[in-house]
């Protein structure tokens, strides 16, 4: 007769799932002896369990399916928290395996005893504990339909003794997510078209909720004369084939999408939790349609708010538009766009002599270089801002990043799940310093599988996206220095090809040698640490906090620190 943890990867068999990721460990005895049994679905084995998590939800990101993760008791499932968390809130399906201590041990203060049911609850949509093996198959069937029709993390606890217990009912279901069609009622629709029909300067905000509705979305913008705002989550679904793209707003953003907000008497937020209240428009109606109704007005008051899927809702209301002939507001927010466009692609060019390179120019070759089907992973800080203006998105392109959770080191994490999810895409995972430092062992992880991600390594020795906040606050920089090794030289030494580059003149030749490289790879490029990334509005609170950072590092004796932010930037402010 079959144990629960055989039943477990028979069910995962029957539903698709060839793999699992995580961290072996004694209280996982029960499923990695039956994976290694069944034979059929790979363990891809990590180097830290927090990237598992990570993985795994790229995984489930650029697939859309149900990922897995598995991890010991105590300390091992505590290390999935990050990751899952990074699933969750990015609203991707997966399912976490969590063993726990012997059945008869709980509640005793045992070695490693966590109670897993209450660490997860805020970062799943299901978490249950597995207390005696009559409760399986049912609850793992409930977890897989829980993370796949709400997207989100599903967490099973199971204690070691009972995943290696009899089960009775050895069944395998097959779990098929379910694809309704939500669209608001035919009033809500007139209501929506009547708002439409009567403003002058419409805008659309488009955030992920747009992935899948590429062609309806524009053909909205041509009808409604609207120029197309994207959030940062909705730049891959939007962005490429697109001539009423006006770039993005928010603090990573540019000033033309800004300006096409503030511009507009009338907002259409179409699948976005954007959540910057200080970026929408004071006095602009405003039209939300989410499918979420929990999601409606939660960033920004609403005049209307409707449930629906983008797709079905913008097909729904297409038909009752009149359409604008006045095109006066989006010819000129595409014009703002191509000046905003241009003084972007002005600062990405090689630096003079032996300065830094510029990260702007780094990522415009990687831009050009990459292939038309990349799947580009971004870590939290500088490197995100650069990927969010640098890197233009195709059909076949994908970005992935922690975008609203925003955990740092997680560009090489989610790059390992991206490229087990698409062994013959190319994988390129843009890494601040401090961000691979934090995961660096997960390098040994691409070699011991066979992963051929790019690693991408902007160096320039800080936490810097963290110098930026504090300069703009006021604040003397402090603790944000990073004394590095060669992360080239650390490649090396794991087995991975790497070069490191610190001249401009050396980039592109060492950029298209590390993409075209059968295998890992790793590119490091000491980059400019005063490089500003300028946010599309500069508010007097920021002007103000700038000067009192002048003042105040003046008076530290650290005047050549401003010496170097001015001759870093002297470009970008006449």
């Amino acid at each position: 007769m079959a144990n629960v943890a055989e039943n477990i990867v028979k069910t995962l068999n029957a539903n698709g799932v060839d793999r699992v990721y995580g961290i072996p460990g004694d209280s996982l005895n029960g499923l990695t002896d039956a994976l290694r049994k069944d034979g059929r679905i790979r363990w891809v084995h990590v180097r830290h369990e927090e990237s598992a998590a990570f993985a795994a939800a790229a995984d489930a990101g650029t697939t859309g399916d149900l990922a897995v993760v598995a991890g010991s008791c105590g300390p091992g499932n505590l290390h999935l928290i990050n990751g899952l968390y990074d699933a969750q809130r990015s609203r991707v399906p997966v399912l976490a395996i969590a063993a726990h201590i012997p059945t008869v041990e709980i509640g005793t203060g045992y070695f490693q005893e966590t109670h897993p049911q209450e660490l997860f609850r805020e970062c799943s949509v299901y978490v249950e504990y597995v207390a005696d093996p009559s409760q399986m198959p049912r609850l793992m069937e409930i977890a897989m339909r829980a993370a796949i029709e709400q997207r989100g993390v599903a967490v099973l606890v199971i204690p070691g003794d009972v995943a290696l217990s009899e089960i009775a009912d050895d069944r395998a279901v097959v779990i098929e997510r379910t694809r309704p069609l939500i669209q608001p009622s035919g009033p809500e629709l007139e209501k929506a078209a009547t708002m439409l029909n009567a403003a002058k300067k419409v805008t659309i905000l488009a955030g992920a909720g747009v992935e899948g509705a590429h062609d309806e979305v524009i053909a909205l913008a041509d009808a409604l004369g609207a120029p197309i705002v994207h959030a940062l989550r909705g730049k891959e679904f939007i962005e490429y084939d697109n001539p009423f793209d006006v770039g993005m707003t928010g603090l990573l953003g540019f000033a033309s999408g800004y300006r096409a907000m503030e511009a507009a008497d009338t907002l259409l937020v179409l699948g976005s939790d954007f959540p910057y209240e200080q970026f929408y428009p004071e006095h602009a109606t405003t039209i939300q349609v989410d499918i979420r109704g929990s999601q409606l007005g939660k960033r920004h008051p609403l005049d209307l708010g409707l449930v629906g899927d983008v797709k079905a809702t913008a097909e729904a209301l297409l038909p009752r538009l009149a359409r604008k002939d006045d095109r006066g507001h989006l010819d000129d927010a595409v014009a703002h766009y191509l000046k905003t466009r241009k003084k972007l692609d002005e600062l990405a060019v090689p630096a003079k002599g032996a300065r830094p390179i510029h990260p702007q120019y780094l990522a415009r070759l990687l831009d050009e270089y990459a292939a038309d089907d990349a799947i580009f992973t971004a870590d939290v800080g500088s490197p995100t801002v650069w990927a969010a203006r640098y890197l233009s998105m195709t059909e076949g392109r994908r970005l992935i990043g922690s975008f609203t959770h925003g955990s740092m080191a997680n560009a090489l994490m989610h790059g390992i799940g991206a490229q087990v999810a698409h062994p013959d895409r190319q994988v390129v995972a843009l890494a601040g310093d401090g961000g691979l430092a934090m995961m660096l062992g997960e390098l040994l992880t691409l070699t011991q599988n066979g992963l051929p991600v790019k690693t991408i390594v902007v160096n320039n020795s800080s936490l810097n996206f963290v110098e930026l906040e504090t300069k703009a606050a006021g604040f003397v920089t402090y603790g944000t220095g990073l004394d590095n090794p060669s992360f080239a030289a650390i490649a090396e030494a794991m087995g991975i090809f790497a070069r490191r580059v610190e001249r401009s003149e050396d980039l592109p030749e060492a950029v298209r040698e590390v993409l075209a490289h059968d295998g890992p790879a790793l590119l490091d490029v000491v980059t400019e640490r005063q490089e500003l990334s300028m946010p599309p509005a500069i508010e007097a609170a920021q002007v103000k906090g700038f000067a009192l950072y002048a003042i105040r590092t003046v008076m530290s004796g650290r005047g050549d620190e401003l010496l170097d932010l001015a001759r870093a930037n002297w470009r970008q402010l006449f």
